[in-house]
């Protein structure tokens, strides 16, 4: 594609008439009627994982009171995924609603993006049915490869792509003119052969010149029930003769003969009249590739790729140079009692992440969801070598941890030492500001020779703190500095942010410091109100409650809250009766210190930096990086926990200004909202959201609430952006990353790439801008991936791009997993051998018989081997055993028994590279036997009559015991 060709693409991908697919996005421009892509990927997400905790429920002998239908909303399937019927019991959906939105992002770029846009295989267009099935094939693989070994982003994007491919093959081929109302399983189990495709040579459609064409697609195709797709081209006419086109303004083949079009993307498109029924048909699709998805990787690890977890993940970066043995034991302290006091409850970490670090070394990640494992590997931390308070490499481990740990997640990290690695301090700025986790810093003793001063007077004036301030600032951690003695005491705060449900309400940082009295909201559904206060020894405060109640920093306990001191660290637990309403904390102290205010509640917020997107494509698409300096901000601001609440404000804060700017708030559906802010200045802001909730069953005066994200929101001049053709790299491949660097200014910027795998990388060292206004700079990289990495390995660059000044930084982040390409894509086969047994027709007899199938299951000479078998549907037991045939193929031979009150059967096997194959069966049911009419006259029956009648009854019983046998 020529230059000229890019621009014009560009242009007309924002134009009202181009309809090209589903319509990807939110309400925002579109007509409110159709399906879009993320109603439908939504839909079949909700209900899929609906059932399977459903199922979890049923076979742990728990309720499960949620109707699986129409009306499912993510704030629903997590309260009832957690098994906490109750609405006052706290519950996260922030994880859930994160995976949903990673998903959704990425079914959108299929649509957005030029390249993917324009390629005819990733909509099924132009008759690319075996192309679009590899792509959906491949990436399934992928998917449940990348599920199974933790690497939850990367298979979060790659499902959303190939989503939006099989959604747009029941919108653009003939499937649902040929009156199929299910989904074609073909499109997601390779070993199955696509069939009836229409040849390059049949000819199709005939002319249709109105706006809804009906009788288009000729008698013929419909009758030999031939799959075919339109044809899109948006610079050329041509397509082969008598085939039928897309159809729309900019699909230059649909003025052609035959003319028209069979999209059924929207109400309004050719076919509109059943783009109800496309609709339908691939949200179906969608759940049957979930379904395929869950049965590959198990439920519980399914629940987790979809962010189903109210816990947070426990992440834990540690020094282990010989000074840290007091640390490390205060960790394993901590740690241990965590997770003992979790185990088994809704607050069971979800995940568990250790990275050590040292000098030179660092890693590796330990990362599992086994609590006992988690601490047989902090019990074999020790502190060896180095020497006390000499830099290490902090950054590097930070680094693995950001990586490796799930979005939003709250990261431990203990050091008694400077960074040896500072130059990494933009890298970790990057993937803090990318996965919006907050790191919270643990130092003991960091400076030396200060002996005089106390811990939380080094706090304030160490340098070798300071990039841990920083980072903690940019995060919305806090850098906590005490002596070896009292860290125990001070791990406390780690109980306190792992916790069930934790929400920010309030926070700031204040540097240089300055008296400052602050106040925040405190709603009725908001528990266990905490607040923290870093600085030094001199620092004081009053906390104020909405009652006018006082309580000074002297008080340690008094009638607001009980007060702890342990380094720079000040803990104000606030008593259970908290008050709802404003409050207000007055600090003085002229040094830096920060606020933070935690409480517990369902209702929650996230956001994502936005850019709206006009067109047939309405919508919005989030932006990597830093927003313009000067411009406009658009944020896409979802509330969790709740389907009631409403957002009436939301700000941007700057404390070093201090600067507030308000913005413009536009609800969307499913309790999205779009907040515009105009001419941003340069900055460093956080979100701060104010909203109401409404009690559905009460006609009381809503609530109001307050909540404030963590991460801060910095903006440049730069902009960097990155688009690779897949996320999925092979051993000993090389992948080609380009990469677009913009700004208003002229000028040479310095490019820094880095990743957590430590491959090699080829990138130029800097760009150049020579425009009228700016403009921008393309470029490419190269990324060398060893032989012999293990298949299953994640990584994540980072690309960032400085003036040469070093005060305008941005950067974009680029996620891959490494996995083998495989032989072995049929799942495992299943010949049923013999059904045993006959069912009585009478359901009241269904206890007292019994059913049996036997089957053999193999995955054939070349396969991976079956690694289990599970029960889908029936409520029976069944056992294995493998044996080899003569042939050396391995046979497992399976005995299912059941009573007859569950006469069906549905069992998976799952080979050890995720295909999934299905064993199904059904008990013999006697069939109704002929109803005896009884009258008045059968009531004076004689000896011989009785005699006869049991007679014939004897005779029909052994007519039924032959049939018994010969069925047998």
């Amino acid at each position: 594609m020529n230059p000229m060709q890019v621009v014009t693409v560009l242009v007309i991908i924002s134009l009202p008439d181009l309809t090209k697919s589903f319509q990807p996005d939110y309400n925002i421009l579109s007509d409110g009627v159709s399906f879009t892509h993320l109603m439908i990927t939504e839909t079949a997400i909700l209900r899929k994982t609906a059932e399977v905790c459903r199922d979890i429920a049923a076979d742990e002998g728990r309720d499960f009171t949620l109707n699986i239908d129409g009306s499912l909303t993510v704030s629903k399937v997590q309260r009832a995924c957690s098994g906490t019927p109750s609405s006052t019991v706290p519950v996260s959906a922030v994880s859930f609603q994160n995976a949903l939105s990673t998903i959704h992002d990425s079914n959108t770029r299929v649509d957005t993006k030029i390249k993917s846009a324009l390629t005819a295989e990733n909509h099924f267009d132009n008759e690319e049915f075996v192309a679009g099935r590899n792509i959906i094939t491949e990436g399934v693989f992928a998917v449940k490869f990348n599920v199974l070994r933790g690497n939850f982003e990367v298979g979060r994007k790659t499902l959303g792509r190939i989503c939006h491919t099989l959604q747009d093959f029941y919108s653009h081929s003939d499937w649902v003119e040929l009156n199929n109302n299910k989904p074609y399983s073909a499109l997601i189990i390779p070993s199955q052969p696509l069939t009836n495709l229409a040849g390059q040579d049949v000819p199709t459609c005939s002319s249709c010149t109105e706006d809804v064409c009906r009788d288009n697609i000729l008698p013929n195709i419909l009758e030999r029930k031939l799959l075919t797709s339109g044809y899109f081209e948006l610079f050329s006419k041509v397509k082969p003769a008598g085939k039928c086109s897309h159809g729309g303004a900019f699909d230059r083949t649909s003025r052609e003969d035959p003319e028209g079009g069979i999209n059924k993307d929207s109400v309004g498109s050719f076919h509109g009249y059943l783009h109800v029924n496309a609709a339908t048909v691939a949200i179906d699709a969608t759940i049957e590739l979930l379904e395929d998805i869950r049965t590959a990787v198990g439920d519980k690890t399914f629940l987790q790729f979809m962010g189903v977890s109210q816990s947070s993940a426990l992440s834990f970066v540690i020094d282990t140079t010989g000074s840290m043995a007091d640390d490390i034991a205060a960790v394993k302290e901590t740690s241990f009692s965590i997770i003992d006091s979790r185990r088994g409850t809704a607050e069971e970490p979800s995940v568990y992440i250790l990275v050590p670090f040292h000098d030179p070394e660092f890693g590796p990640v330990i990362r599992t969801t086994d609590p006992d494992t988690f601490k047989a590997h902090i019990n074999e931390l020790t502190a060896k070598g180095g020497s006390g308070g000499l830099p290490e490499y902090s950054m590097s481990g930070l680094q693995l941890a950001l990586t490796a740990a799930p979005p939003s997640s709250d990261i431990f990290l203990f050091t008694d030492a400077p960074a040896e690695d500072a130059h990494l301090k933009n890298t970790v700025l990057a993937l803090i500001e990318s996965t919006k986790s907050r790191v919270t810093f643990m130092l003991t003793d960091v400076v030396r020779g200060r002996d005089s001063q106390s811990s939380s007077d080094r706090f304030a004036s160490s340098e070798g703190t300071l990039i841990y301030r920083d980072l903690a600032r940019a995060s919305g951690g806090q850098t906590i500095e005490v002596s070896k003695l009292n860290l125990i005491e001070g791990t406390a705060v780690i109980e306190d942010l792992s916790a069930n449900a934790v929400v920010t309400v309030f926070q700031v940082t204040e540097d240089p410091g300055k008296p400052e009295n602050f106040t925040f909201i405190v709603d009725a559904a908001t528990s266990n109100i905490k607040i923290f206060i870093t600085g030094i020894s001199s620092l004081t405060f009053q906390l104020t409650s909405p009652s006018g109640v006082s309580q000074n920093s002297s008080e340690p306990s008094g009638p607001l809250a009980s007060i702890t001191t342990v380094g720079n660290l000040r803990r104000i637990l606030v008593n259970g009766t908290n008050e709802t309403g404003t409050w207000e904390l007055s600090v003085s102290s002229s040094s830096a210190y920060s606020v933070k205010v935690t409480g517990q509640s369902s209702v929650n917020f996230l956001y994502n930096i936005v850019e709206k997107r006009e067109g047939a494509h309405a919508g919005i698409d989030v932006q990597e990086g830093r927003p313009s300096s000067g411009g406009n901000v658009t944020l896409l601001v979802t509330v969790t926990g709740s389907d009631t609440a409403k957002v009436t404000h939301v700000s941007l804060y700057d404390s070093s200004g201090p600067t507030q700017i308000n913005g413009t708030v536009q609800a969307l559906d499913n309790n999205n909202f779009l907040a515009e802010f105009t001419e941003i200045p340069a900055g460093d802001y956080v979100v701060r959201l104010i909203g109401q909730e409404s009690n559905p069953t009460s006609r009381s005066t809503p609530t109001m609430f307050q909540r404030q994200a963590s991460t801060r929101i910095k903006t440049s001049s730069l902009t960097v952006t990155s688009l690779v053709a897949t996320s999925i790299l092979e051993p000993g491949s090389n992948i080609s990353i380009p990469f677009t660097v913009s700004s208003n200014v002229n000028g040479t910027f310095m490019l820094q790439v880095n990743n957590d795998r430590s491959f090699d990388v080829a990138f130029p060292s800097s760009v150049s801008i020579d425009g009228v206004d700016g403009g921008t700079a393309n470029g490419t990289g190269t990324l060398t991936v060893p032989a012999d990495v293990n298949s299953g390995t994640d990584l994540t660059v980072t690309i960032q791009a400085q003036n040469t000044a070093g005060t305008e930084i941005n950067f974009a982040v680029v996620r891959f997993s490494v996995v083998a390409r495989v032989a072995d894509m049929s799942g495992p086969v299943c010949e049923v051998v013999n059904i045993s047994g006959i069912c009585p027709h009478s359901s009241a007899l269904c206890a007292s018989s019994q059913w049996e199938l036997t089957a053999n299951l193999t995955d054939g000479v070349n396969g991976t081997g079956i690694e289990r078998i599970t029960r889908r549907e029936g409520n029976g037991t069944f056992n294995t055993i493998t044996v080899t045939d003569a042939g050396g193929v391995n046979v497992t031979m399976l005995t299912y028994n059941s009573s007859c009150c569950s006469q069906n059967v549905v069992l998976a096997a799952v080979d050890r590279v995720g295909n999934v194959g299905r064993c199904v069966g059904q008990a013999r049911v006697l069939s109704t036997p002929t109803p005896m009419t009884v009258t008045n006259s059968t009531l004076n029956i004689t000896t011989a009559a009785s005699t006869t009648s049991h007679s014939r009854l004897s005779h029909g019983l052994l007519i039924l015991g032959l049939i018994f046998l010969f069925l047998k």
